[in-house]
């Protein structure tokens, strides 16, 4: 698929940068699935024009219809892969769609979601990690647990199958696309139904208790929730995030790199509706101007 500017991120600031980008006649997809935004499920009282009180699943849903009717394109995927090509950009999708477009805009939310079990924050670091791609050498022949039910827990399952004995992989519904999960099996990962309940172990990880009462021995623990986090993808298009993990910009809600855009909580607090949408707006006004060679 070809694209003048490609969104990552289906919440308030990616789909409002959609809608300016398309009203500015630029080819516009939006990639990502609205469950991923934190506004999914939250209530909302303290946006400009909102009385009371508002779910933000009808917001978004309300935001993804209007990007829609103008021009917008839907691609309800998890990124997986993100590199520069050329004088362009190639963003990868699950299904292994690639879609190659000008500008791309960064509005993926807040990375590095939590369990929030115990011993997860005990062991961070002990065995506990939220980034396959960053600690899988120290796991070279030992066992491994991912956690997640998401296309970054099945990329990175498949990964850690490279370095550990063996690697489990545990969800009690996972939702990845069919292609990752079978490409996981077939490099050997053991997939497990449950839900984690509890990390154990001594000087570092040693066993991830389920709710059902089993245990599963292993030497490393890696949590993998949702798609890829900001930090991944910015790194993949040649943005070195902030010690946060959020994104500089400037008052165009440009990045380092050219006609590479962010908007929304991955450019940092405070994390509120009205940034995000305001965000949005720059990034996709100027996003679109760049696609098409606008100064």
């Amino acid at each position: 698929m070809i694209a003048d500017v490609v969104i990552i991120g289906c919440g308030p600031a990616g789909l409002q940068a959609g809608i300016h980008s398309a009203r500015k006649k630029a080819d516009t997809v939006i990639i990502g699935k609205i469950g991923n935004s934190a506004l999914h499920g939250a209530h909302i009282e303290n946006y400009f024009g909102i009385g009371g009180m508002t779910d933000g699943s009808v917001l978004l849903k309300k935001g993804l219809e209007q990007a829609l009717s103008f021009g917008c394109r839907h691609i309800d995927l998890d990124v997986i892969g993100a590199a520069e090509d050329g004088d362009g950009f190639r963003i990868t999708v699950e299904s292994g769609e690639d879609i190659v477009c000008r500008s791309v805009v960064i509005a993926t939310g807040i990375s590095r979601m939590k369990l929030g079990i115990p011993g997860e924050k005990e062991f961070l670091g002990k065995g506990v990690s939220y980034c396959a791609e960053c600690d899988c050498n120290f796991y070279k022949g030992l066992r491994v647990a991912m956690i997640g039910n998401g296309s970054k827990a099945a990329v990175s399952a498949e990964l850690m199958t490279k370095y550990a004995s063996t690697v489990y992989w545990i969800d009690s519904g996972i939702s990845a696309d069919g292609s990752l999960v079978d490409r996981a099996r077939e490099a050997g990962v053991k997939i497990i139904a449950g839900i984690p309940e509890k990390i154990i172990g001594g000087k570092n990880v040693e066993t991830l208790l389920l709710s059902d009462g089993s245990a599963i021995e292993a030497d490393g623990i890696f949590i993998e929730l949702g798609g890829r986090s900001s930090s991944d993808l910015a790194m993949d298009l040649g943005v070195m995030p902030k010690a946060d993990d959020s994104i500089k910009i400037n008052n165009r809600c440009e990045t380092s790199v050219e006609r590479v855009f962010a908007c929304g909580d991955v450019t940092g607090r405070p994390w509120q509706l009205a940034k995000a949408v305001g965000e949005g707006a720059v990034a996709g006004l100027n996003a679109a101007d760049a696609a098409k060679g606008a100064p």
